[in-house]
């Protein structure tokens, strides 16, 4: 009997130890953030509602999760970044999540105007009456596992970490782990394409909030869970403190992601000018940096975050 007690009790703690995030509350996978209740309502959203007017409009909405059943929903006039918002003022609404699953987002005066409901976001006239039905959808990079070309050197493809210095770590099953630097130094004019994956963080805040880095030759652009976020130089997409991205084009946390890009290194008489594509969007057009280097390396960052990389190739030019 006392066996049979012994074993349910580890069984108990084995299914409660997979449920949990990690001690900084960071899921690293959507398998284990699955778990959390609030993972599959949080996300992008898109559809059309009927307006005041009567005419149909097209719109989108991310909505992020903030831990303990709180949820802000950020609404986005024409569509989602990247995919028809009209690049006006965003929509803010915060609310809790009901104790049958769903969510009802108000205005102040108490009347609702929105709720989630099994993978849906409703979006409601003043009597309540439903004015559309936005889908839960899950949008993939167009650049997501593009190919190396022949003449690519195959930074990492999950098979090893030759490229990577002594300390460099994959994870059980083969994606890069964060706080690594390329073995060679000398990189200097080249074509980079990364997919990165941040972790699921919902109680965390700003620069805890699944934070690494792209370095390249000293210049960082920054890794952070912006999704939902404005945009700031120290947010996703970000040069970092010193150029914010064209736009926010961070996916949800646990989504893969992409950065493209194309670098040139300084030259005696010319500065540095990188041009990033985020999710196949162009966030930084031949910006010319401000750090002179004329030749460097490639770092992640380690900001103790799970987050994880993947299909890291480099065209030198």
């Amino acid at each position: 009997m006392k066996n049979l007690l012994f074993l349910k009790l580890a069984l108990l703690s084995f299914i409660t130890s997979e449920a949990a995030p990690d001690k900084k509350g960071a899921y690293s996978s959507p398998e284990d953030a699955s778990k959390d209740p609030d993972f599959s309502i949080q996300g992008e959203y898109k559809g059309s509602y009927t307006k005041s007017n009567g005419n149909e409009a097209k719109v989108g909405i991310q909505v992020i999760a903030l831990g303990n059943g709180m949820f802000r929903a950020v609404g986005f006039e024409g569509g989602l970044p990247g995919d028809g918002w009209d690049l006006g003022e965003r929509a803010k609404s915060e609310a809790k999540k009901n104790d049958d699953g769903t969510v009802t987002f108000k205005k102040d005066d108490g009347v609702a105007t929105a709720t989630i409901k099994e993978g849906k976001f409703y979006i409601k006239g003043g009597d309540g009456k439903v004015l559309g039905a936005l889908d839960r959808v899950e949008r993939k990079s167009p650049t997501l596992g593009l190919k190396a070309p022949d003449n690519a050197i195959k930074l990492f493809d999950g098979s090893s970490l030759e490229h990577w210095k002594s300390g460099a770590r994959k994870t059980d099953d083969g994606l890069l782990m964060e706080g690594v630097n390329s073995a060679r130094n000398d990189f200097k004019n080249f074509t980079l394409h990364i997919e990165f994956r941040l972790p699921y963080m919902p109680k965390a805040r700003g620069q805890g909030r699944g934070n690494s880095g792209m370095y390249l030759l000293g210049t960082e652009t920054q890794m952070l869970d912006s999704f939902g976020l404005s945009g700031e130089p120290n947010e996703c997409g970000g040069i970092y403190k010193w150029k914010r991205p064209d736009i926010n084009m961070c996916y949800p946390p646990l989504s893969w992601q992409t950065y493209d890009v194309e670098f040139q290194a300084a030259t005696t008489d010319k500065p540095p000018v990188m041009t990033v594509k985020h999710n196949g969007i162009i966030i930084h057009d031949k910006v010319q940096l401000r750090k002179r280097t004329r030749q460097g390396n490639i770092h992640l960052q380690n900001h103790s975050n799970p987050v994880r990389y993947r299909n890291i190739w480099i065209v030198e030019n």
